[in-house]
Parts: C-alpha cells; structure tokens; sequence
C-alpha cells in the first residue's frame, strides 16, 4: 500500500488498475477525461495489463464494456453528466444482460444551460437502470469503492453493474491523502472474474441480448429486481471483508454520525456530507441534539435502515443536489417512499445545484428549519430551495 496526495480521478484510475481491469474503454468527457488518461499512462508504462480501446462516443464506451465483459473480461469505464446520457439505451443492456462492469460516473450537471460543475442531475436521471449506485464523500472512499464495487458487481447473487458516484472537481480534481492499494493484495482480495454463465467465444457461437416476446419479460425483470435486492447483503459482507482486508470500514449502506439522542436529524449525499459533519458537531457543543445520516448507496435502497434510524427522531431532512421538476429533490422522492407509514415530520433541502457552494451556513439554514419541525411537531414548507435568489426559504 502506498500513501500519496491525488486527485478523486486519479485515485478511481489506480484503483482499476490495482482491480486487474482487462478492458478499459475510453472517451474524455470534462471533468472525468483524466480518470481515463491516468490509466492509458498506467498502460503505456506498463504497470496495467490491460486492452485500452479509444472509442468514438461514450456511446461506443458502454457498448464496448458490455462486449467485453459479456466475452468474459474485467472491464471499466468512466463518464460524466451528457456522456452519461448517451449511454443510457446502452445501460439497460448491461444490467438486463446480468453483465458486472464497473463504471466511475463524475457527477456534472445536466444541460442546459451549459454547466461543467458538479450536480447529481445525471445520475438521477439513470438510476433506473438497474445498476448498483454508490456516492463518495472524499478520494479514499472513490479508491475503495472501485475496489468493492467489482467484488460485489462479480458476486454470483448479484452480476449486475456498479457505477461508482464523485462529485466533479470537488473530488475529481481536488487532492487528498489516499492509501492507495497494492496490485497483488488488490488482485488476490477480488480474486479472478468468473462469469456466471456462458461468455462470448468465436469457438463456441452463440446469441445475447435477444428478442424477448410479452411472454418472458415480467420474469426477466423480476429476475433483475431480485438481484437488486439481494444485494443489499453482499454489499454489506463486502464492506466487512473489505476493513479486515484493508483496515478501512465505510459502513455499509448508510453511515450514522450523532442519530441515537437527536430530535433533527439531516440525511446527506457525496461531499456535503464532510460539511454537515462540521456543523453537526458544532451544534452538539451549544446543546443542539441534531444528527447526520450519510446516505451511501441509492441502489440498492437503504429501506430498512432509514425506516430505523428515522422512526426515532422528531424531524428529519434530505438534501439534494438535483430536482426533479415539478415534484421535488430524487433524493426525497426516495426517502419519502421508504418512509411511508411513518410520522416523523420531513423536510427537503435542495441546495448546491450547478457546482454552488454549500456551506456551513448552508447548512446551519436546514438544521435550523429541523429543529423549528421537531418543536412544532409539523413542517410548514415540504420542500426548501437553499441560496436560490428570488426564493423564500424558510
């Protein structure tokens, strides 16, 4: 294992090719391209044995990682915001064909108006693909979850893709220390990808991806959820096999901060989180009893673990980096559905879009309308636009 200062890009590169990635296809989109210029490096200097193919569109990005992994291959990717977009007829097909690729997503807004900066707009917009969706706080985590997200992807109850989730230039161009790990420790932990099924071979003919009459298409997605579903258990096996192997325990499919006692609690999403901790911690000192939940995967849903952790405090709040116009912050939707049935008062913050700061005052707003809901016992605002000119808060 070797300690350095890097990017959040550099840091998801390393650690596909400390994963044994065979295939890795490639096109440059701002702010993800590095992710994949650090690995044609790690190609050229050969420190990664690996077919690094420059394709035309991300398009052709995501076809040619759903042939390789379906001819039996590692394979990864990695893409940003309208590239995301493009792929999308194509992610269907990867998890409709029970295919384990990994794929870091930079997360960037959505167009239009023209904007590089970090939203979760894009993937919001895809998290019906069937793939497995995690979101990161800081560049370790980004290394790590490339690393679990094909141990969980390969595992044979799942064999579904994993996307991995940055928010861009926050941590894809921004440096930390990360431990990053050593290829054969990396290597001799995933073990090598064994398909579930028959691969594509020249030798053996044979046809994915078919036709599929009215007959078969309930079971085949049935099929899909179930695997979705049961994979809540590998994710968490995998994040314990992970810390005894690496030392490093990320918490499974939510992490807690300050919940047991709170009245006000705030559930956070990617680089937020670090920010509300800070706030968190400095309302605990003035007698202040809020707490964070870090909301790490969106899929597969964290459904029991909210519906605890929520079912015990007086107030609670989701933040969103996206909208989903005319309702409300995808985050919220989520959590609101989980939530069904309970009483607990909630609140959605929607704060950051476009790459806008969110700061600690940012933060202090949404707490604060929290513990205005916990001492009424109601909210009279369901969903709160933070720092938008011309909107009312609270």
């Amino acid at each position: 294992m070797t300690k350095r200062v890097v990017t959040g890009n550099y840091a998801a590169a390393w650690a596909a090719m400390a994963s044994g990635v065979q295939v890795v296809a490639a096109y440059p989109i701002t702010p993800q391209t590095f992710i994949v210029e650090h690995i044609s490096e790690f190609v050229n200097d050969g420190m990664m044995n690996a077919q690094f193919i420059e394709v035309e569109s991300e398009h052709s990005a995501i076809s040619a990682t759903v042939s390789a992994s379906a001819a039996g291959a590692r394979a990864f990717t990695a893409t940003s915001s309208q590239g995301l977009a493009l792929m999308h007829e194509i992610l269907f097909t990867v998890s409709g064909l029970r295919l384990p690729p990994v794929m870091a997503v930079v997360n960037r807004t959505l167009s239009a108006p023209l904007n590089i900066w970090c939203e979760h707009s894009d993937i919001m917009a895809s998290r019906d693909c069937g793939w497995l969706i995690v979101f990161c706080e800081n560049n370790q985590e980004v290394h790590d979850m490339v690393i679990q997200g094909f141990k969980v992807a390969e595992d044979k109850r799942v064999q579904l893709p994993f996307t991995v989730n940055l928010d861009a230039f926050i941590l894809s161009h921004s440096v930390e220390p990360v431990d990053l790990a050593d290829a054969e420790k990396a290597a001799g932990y995933l073990g090598k990808y064994v398909p579930k099924s028959s691969v594509l071979d020249p030798a053996n003919p044979m046809v994915i991806g078919h036709a599929a009459p009215p007959d078969y298409m309930s079971e085949t997605r049935w099929q899909l959820n179930e695997a979705l579903e049961k994979s809540r258990e590998v994710v968490i096996e995998v994040n314990s096999s992970f810390a005894k192997e690496f030392g490093r325990d990320w918490g499974g499919l939510i992490e807690e901060y300050r919940t047991d006692d709170a009245d006000a609690v705030l559930m956070t999403v990617g680089t937020v989180t670090g920010t509300a901790r800070e706030v968190v911690d400095a309302y605990r000192t003035q007698g202040k009893k809020v707490g964070l939940i870090k909301l790490r995967y969106l899929r597969p849903y964290p459904k029991e673990e909210l519906r605890k952790a929520v079912s015990k405090m007086k107030a609670f709040g989701v933040y969103d980096r996206a909208v989903t116009p005319g309702i409300s912050g995808p985050q919220y939707i989520e959590a609101r559905n989980a939530l069904y049935g309970l009483s607990t008062p909630t609140v959605n913050f929607i704060a950051g879009l476009g790459g806008r700061d969110v700061t600690t005052k940012d933060i202090e707003k949404m707490f604060d309308a929290l513990l205005d809901v916990a001492r009424a016992g109601k909210t009279k605002k369901e969903v709160v636009w933070i720092g938008t000119r011309g909107v009312a808060e609270w």
